[in-house]
C-alpha cells in the first residue's frame, strides 16, 4: 500500500501532465454544472442555505470518494481522482497563449483568453493589466490547482482530493463577494481558505526553493512573503502572489476590477512592474514549483502509509 498510495499520486500527476485537461466532459466541469442545478432548489439570501448547499455536495463527493477507495486496486481510483484534480498543465499552457499574445500585442486576444485564467473584467485591462493579471493567476493557481491537491491526495487519499477539487470549484462559483453570494457563498468561500491554508504555505516555500530557475532569489521571495502577504484580502492567496513577485522581482498588486467590483490590492514586492517576458518567467516558475510539489507529495504519501503500518505493527494485541 505505501508504494501503491505514492504510485497513484505519481501517475495522476504524469496523466496532467502529458494530456492535461480533457476538452469535453471533465468531471470537474460536470461537477460545476450539477451545483448549478442545485442551486436553483437550495439559493436563499443567507448563510443557512449556502452552507447546507455546500454541505451537500461535498458530502457527496466524500462518500463517492470513500467508496472509489474501498475497491480492488485503490491506488488506480487515486491516480484517477488526482488527474481529475489537477490543473496544472492547463495552466502553464495558457499562460505560455497569454505570453505569446502579449509578445504580438494582441490584446485583443489576450482579453478573450482572460476568462480561462481568473474572473476579472476583460474590458478594464489594457496589455499592462493582462501581463499583472496573468502573473498573479498562474500565481494563485499554483497553489489551488496544483500544489493543493497534491498534498490532499497525499493526506486523504481520494476523499480529500475530491473534497478538496469541489470545494475549490465551488468557492469559484459562489465564493465571491457579489450581491448575489455575499451570504449564500460564505461557507464555501471559508472553507476553502481553511483547505488551502497549509497548501499555500508550502507553496510559497516551495516558491522560494525554485526561484534560481528564473535568476529568482529565495531570499527575495521569502521576504516579499513575510512582508506584503499579510494585507493581501486572501489569506492564502496573499502568500503564493508576495512569494512569487519575490522570486521574479517585480511588484504586483493594485487596482483590480472584477464583474461585481472593483478592488484596490496591496502592493507586493518591491520589484519593476511586471513586463511580457515575466509572463514566461511565471510559467516556468510555476512548472518548477508543480514538479517539486509532486516530489513532496510522493514522499509524504510513502512516509504516511509507512507511519500508518508500522502504527499497526506495534499495536498491542489484547
Amino acid at each position: 500500500m505505501v508504494a501503491g498510495t505514492a504510485a497513484g499520486i505519481a501517475c495522476g500527476y504524469l496523466a496532467d501532465l502529458v494530456f492535461a485537461d480533457p476538452r469535453r466532459g471533465h468531471p470537474v466541469a460536470l461537477f460545476g454544472s450539477g451545483a448549478a442545478r442545485l442551486e436553483r432548489l437550495t439559493y436563499r439570501d443567507n448563510r443557512a442555505a449556502g452552507t447546507a448547499h455546500t454541505g451537500l455536495l461535498l458530502a457527496g463527493l466524500a462518500l463517492l470518494g470513500v467508496a472509489a477507495q474501498r475497491r480492488n486496486r485503490p491506488h488506480l481510483g487515486l491516480a484517477a481522482a488526482t488527474y481529475v484534480a489537477l490543473g496544472g498543465t492547463s495552466l502553464n499552457r495558457v499562460g505560455d497563449r497569454m505570453a505569446d499574445l502579449l509578445a504580438a500585442d494582441d490584446v485583443d486576444g489576450a482579453r478573450a483568453l482572460v476568462p480561462s485564467l481568473c474572473g476579472r473584467d476583460p474590458a478594464s485591462l489594457d496589455a499592462a493589466g493582462l501581463t499583472r493579471a496573468t502573473v498573479e493567476s498562474l500565481a494563485e493557481n499554483t497553489s489551488d490547482a496544483q500544489v493543493a491537491p497534491l498534498l490532499w491526495a497525499a493526506v486523504a487519499g481520494v476523499p480529500g482530493v475530491l473534497v478538496y477539487r469541489g470545494a475549490n470549484t465551488l468557492d469559484a462559483m459562489i465564493g465571491h463577494r457579489s450581491p448575489r453570494y455575499l451570504r449564500f457563498g460564505w461557507a464555501a468561500a471559508r472553507f476553502d481558505d481553511v483547505l488551502n491554508y497549509v497548501p499555500a504555505r508550502v507553496t510559497g516555500l516551495l516558491v522560494a526553493m525554485c526561484a534560481p530557475v528564473v535568476g529568482g532569489s529565495p531570499v527575495a521571495a521569502l521576504r516579499a512573503w513575510r512582508r506584503d502577504a499579510a494585507r493581501h484580502p486572501s489569506p492564502n492567496a496573499g502568500v503564493v502572489e508576495a512569494s512569487f513577485a519575490g522570486a521574479l522581482g517585480v511588484r504586483l498588486g493594485g487596482p483590480t476590477q472584477y464583474a461585481h467590483q472593483l478592488e484596490i490590492r496591496p502592493s507586493l514586492g518591491n520589484g519593476r512592474a511586471p513586463e511580457v517576458a515575466d509572463v514566461g518567467r511565471a510559467v516556468r516558475l510555476s512548472r518548477a514549483v508543480q514538479g517539486a510539489a509532486a516530489l513532496v507529495a510522493v514522499a509524504a504519501a510513502g512516509w504516511l502509509s509507512g507511519a500508518c503500518r508500522s502504527g499497526r505493527r506495534a499495536s498491542p494485541r489484547v
